[in-house]
């Protein structure tokens, strides 16, 4: 039994859901977060027969929120020593002089926003560990640009970078950062950019044989297990069936 805790932020659904799984398999005490209450106390329910867990019903993008949070920790959870940055989405494929400018906004206080929210929030617990990791989600489009994803790519963007000067900042403090960057993963992902269109989720990753929210897991949690004296800086990860396409070249009529 760890005596030790993570905080998984988007802990409901995907990625977050199934490392929550994982770290209570392994003892770690939990604190889970999400919007969807009625999943995360599902969740709690299930994984407190393994482990203790502390359950909030936040929206990462409410700073007052997470500030009170963090202030209302119960002490037995306070020794926190793996930051889960997992709360993020992607909506609409529209090119952008289509898109919403709603689902921009959507994206951007929710992708950046939220995230700085509970880090900043989290940064002095996590200094006052031996050892400590912050675990961001950001995305293979932070590295690689394609249609329709204006928006949702410069937030992950933000993410990688984010994670990269963050690291400089807590270089020698014992706090390790990564920046995990997964591309196509079969999750609750493209359903909700989709706006709800399970067929149109489904098509997109038929034959592909993409990755699992267990495989990310998997990977978040073997980040989290190296000795203290490893940081893994960025880590990008996708389906053996995906690569790198052409660069786009429009050419023009004679």
């Amino acid at each position: 039994m760890s005596s030790t805790t993570v905080l998984i932020t988007g802990a409901t659904s995907g990625f977050g859901l199934a490392s929550a799984r994982l770290f209570a398999q392994d003892g770690y005490s939990l604190i889970i977060t999400g919007r969807r209450a009625e999943r995360l106390q599902q969740l709690a329910d299930e994984l407190k027969a393994m482990v203790p867990v502390h359950c909030v019903t936040l929206d990462v993008r409410d700073a007052e929120a997470v500030g009170a949070m963090v202030t209302e920790l119960p002490e037995a959870f306070r020794n926190i020593e793996v930051l889960v940055n997992n709360a993020g989405l992607a909506l609409g494929t529209e090119p952008a002089w289509e898109a919403s400018l709603d689902d921009w906004h959507t994206m951007i206080d929710t992708n950046v926003t939220g995230l700085v929210n509970v880090t900043h929030k989290l940064l002095p617990i996590l200094r006052e560990q031996p050892k400590a990791s912050i675990i961001n989600l950001a995305s293979v489009a932070s590295n690689w640009s394609y249609p329709g994803a204006s928006v949702y790519g410069g937030s992950k963007a933000f993410v990688a970078q984010f994670s990269r000067n963050l690291r400089s900042d807590l270089a020698g403090s014992g706090v390790r950062v990564t920046s995990l960057e997964p591309g196509m993963c079969e999750t609750e992902f493209s359903v909700v950019r989709f706006k709800g269109d399970q067929d149109k989720s489904d098509n997109l990753y038929k034959g592909v044989n993409p990755l699992l929210p267990e495989d990310i897991a998997n990977i978040i949690f073997w980040i989290a297990q190296q000795p203290a004296h490893i940081n893994i800086n960025s880590l990008e990860v996708m389906p053996s069936s995906q690569a790198w396409d052409n660069f786009k070249v429009v050419r023009q009529a004679d």
